[in-house]
């Protein structure tokens, strides 16, 4: 059961493993990476729908984050209560991405309805920071993970240490599956 109160945003984040170590890596038009969109955008839509998500967070990585970002910039336009945030780790986060890769960036960060900005600049830990702070800030985690140690992994022990409800999506197969005991 879910209680809806003025105050309270019932959120969602999204982590996903360094996209060059995914299979579909940055080729948007493979039709892997279209069927990994449209699993995102079904699963953004059902919290929307089903749970009551009215606020999602975004680390705007190159890949995933970015994907996931514009999607629901995109539901936004049938879901006007749906909100983005956009969480930056460090000021330059994007300065050593492509032209096109940090026009996207900014495009996205742009439109987004919170811009968060952790730090000036990048440290050692600045992207533990920003996972930390996504899940906080959250009710679910919705992971794209391999299976792998590493980003993702790491995002699922924090989210697991604090309750989180976990929504993890196969790199591999699609296959979505819940990983908590409060459903």
């Amino acid at each position: 059961m879910i209680i809806k109160d003025s105050n309270i945003r019932t959120a969602c984040c999204f982590a996903e493993p360094h996209t060059p170590s995914i299979p579909i890596g940055f080729d948007e038009k493979n039709a892997d990476c279209l069927r990994l969109k449209q699993v995102l955008k079904e699963q953004a839509v059902y919290l929307i729908e089903a749970v009551g998500v009215t606020h999602f967070i975004s680390g705007v990585d190159l890949g995933v984050g970015q994907f996931v970002a514009e999607i629901v910039l995109d539901l936004k336009r049938d879901y006007p209560e749906t909100t983005l945030e956009c969480v930056i780790p460090y000021e330059d986060q994007a300065a050593n991405w492509t032209i096109a890769q940090r026009d996207r960036y900014f495009s996205i960060v742009e439109r987004s309805d919170k811009e968060t900005l952790l730090q000036r600049h990048c440290s050692k830990d600045c992207i533990r920071k920003k996972k930390e702070y996504m899940v906080k800030q959250s009710n679910y985690v919705l992971v794209v993970w391999s299976g792998k140690p590493g980003g993702a992994g790491k995002i699922l022990s924090i989210a697991r240490t604090l309750g989180k409800i976990l929504i993890l999506i196969s790199t591999n197969t699609f296959e979505v599956r819940t990983d908590s005991n409060k459903h």
